[in-house]
This record gives structure tokens, sequence and C-alpha cells, in this order.
């Protein structure tokens, strides 16, 4: 019998899930391009709650699910009863009484975790303030395809101490790979004390060097937008440019979450460049979530 698991942060699954996840992606993916239907989930049914805006989440999740024989329901707080008042706890009785699977993609940890202690199927965390754990599960896929096991790579993380960074110190602690982060001084990450994987540098230019990937993400999250011009002279010099990736180890790769903003946080030279495979990254979110999909529903099957 299969223990049912939640995916709220990325420290949820251990490292033998993760790869058979990682795996999994690889076989969900090579049948998508050769046009060969994997109906595994047919007849299972996905609803999909939104209070934060969304592209690429929603993309991945409504598609996949079809793709894989099933449906997604989309729900926005705003027309429904999540919005009006009725208790997280009620909602989550309901809906899960009624689907097999549930992805929330909201503002607070605390109202998905509040979800998953009442509901009766899986719940997959599509984004919070303070984790992004689907993103990081692609990003790391696709250095894996691009580059081999992470396990020892050294990631640097540029820019603000977001819900993204959250999830790759993570990521860090449960794969064995080192994080180098460099964040202006007000916008540092508060959680390091404790690891051995993941250290700090006050400066981008340390952060990165021989560093195997550069990522990084807008100065201004969502939910952070009046915060913008602030934001803007505070994170001038965390800029991932040329003269930043130039520094990196050779056959380094730049990721991006998106949306990006060419001129802020990375130069169009770098994102558009030879070592971006930051579309890559956007599509592998399609393959990941459906094999965490996969996993969640039926278990690591041999």
């Amino acid at each position: 019998m299969t223990i049912m698991k939640h995916f709220l942060r990325f420290a949820d699954l251990d490292k033998n899930e993760l790869n058979y996840i990682f795996n999994l992606t690889k076989e969900v993916k090579t049948a998508f391009k050769n046009l060969k239907k994997r109906e595994t989930l047919q007849d299972r049914h996905l609803v999909m709650i939104f209070e934060k805006s969304s592209t690429r989440t929603r993309l991945a999740f409504e598609l996949g699910m079809n793709q894989l024989g099933g449906s997604a329901v989309y729900l926005n707080t705003k027309d429904s009863q999540l919005g009006r008042g009725e208790p997280i706890l009620d909602s989550a009785r309901v809906i899960s009484r009624m689907c097999d699977l549930v992805m929330i993609r909201t503002f607070e940890q605390e109202m998905i975790e509040t979800f998953a202690k009442h509901s009766s199927v899986p719940i997959i965390n599509g984004l919070t303030n303070q984790h992004h754990p689907c993103q990081v599960l692609a990003d790391v896929f696709t250095f894996i395809e691009k580059k081999g096991s992470i396990q020892g790579a050294t990631v640097a993380w540029i820019g603000d101490a977001n819900n993204m960074c959250n999830s790759w110190i993570e990521a860090a602690n449960v794969l064995g790979f080192n994080l180098n982060i460099s964040s202006p001084p007000d916008y540092a990450p508060d959680i390091l004390s404790t690891s051995e994987n993941v250290k700090f540098f006050s400066v981008p230019q340390e952060a990165v060097e021989k560093a195997d990937l550069v990522t990084t993400d807008v100065w201004a999250s969502m939910g952070f937008e009046e915060e913008s011009k602030s934001r803007e002279q505070a994170f001038k010099d965390w800029q991932v440019d040329e003269s930043l990736m130039a520094l990196t180890s050779k056959d380094s790769l730049f990721m991006h979450c998106l949306p990006a903003h060419r001129g802020e946080e990375v130069s169009a030279e770098v994102i558009d460049g030879i070592q971006s495979v930051v579309w890559d990254e956007a599509e592998n979110r399609l393959h990941v979530q459906k094999a965490l999909m996969e996993f969640l529903l039926l278990g690591a099957l041999d």
C-alpha cells in the first residue's frame, strides 16, 4: 500500500525519491518527444487552486495531467468559497473528497500546510512566498540533463533570498551539492546556520567563482511590487551579466525561473546567450511535474 505523501517543500522527499522522479522525468520526456501516449493517470483528477497568477505552473500541471490521461480543474480563490472566508480545513475536506490530487499556488506556506493537514489526497505546492519546490525540481533535472549528477557540483544563487532561494537551500542539503548565495545585506537568508552545503558571500563575484550553475530571480517577487524602487537600488550590483559569468567554471549554465527582467537581475546577453538554459528549464516544468504527479499517486513503480 502506497503511503500518501505531500510535496509542500523540497525536503519533503528524500534523495532516493527525488532520484526516482528525475529518472522518471527522463522517461516521461522521451515518450513526449516521440509522440508516444503515456496515460498512467487515466481517470485521475487534479484540482488546481490559484491565489497567485501563473503561466508556467498552470500550463505544466493542466497540460501534464491531460497528457497522462487525467483531467484538471482550475479554481481561482476569487471565484470560489476560499475567497469568501470558508475555513481552509473545510475546503480541504470537501475538495479532496472530489479529486485525486490538489496543487495550490498561494501566498503563505501556512495556508498550504493547513490544507494538507486536512486533505485526504496528496497536496503539491505550486508556489508560496516561502517555497517554490516544483521549480527547483525542474531546475535540478535540467542540470542533470545537461551536465550529469548534481552531487558535488557548485550552484550560485545571486539576488533575493526568496522562495526560490529557500528551495535551493533545501535541495543542496538533500542532494549533496554546494550552494553559494550572495544577496544585498538587507535581503540575505536567515536559515544558513545548520548547513555545511550552503555558504553566504557578501559580493556576487566570490559566490560565482568556478560555479557550475548560476541562477537568479526578479528583484521584487510577486507580492513585493511596492518595494520595486528600493529594491532596484539595493540590488544594482547583483545583476548577472557577462563579467560575472566569466568567473564561473568552464561550460557553466545560467538559469532563471521566469518571468525575467532583462537589464535588471540579468543582462540580455546572458539570458539570451549560449550559457542560458532557461527555455529547457521552462519546458522541463511540464515533464518533471508529470513525473511528480505519477509518483505521488502511484508510488515508485518497478
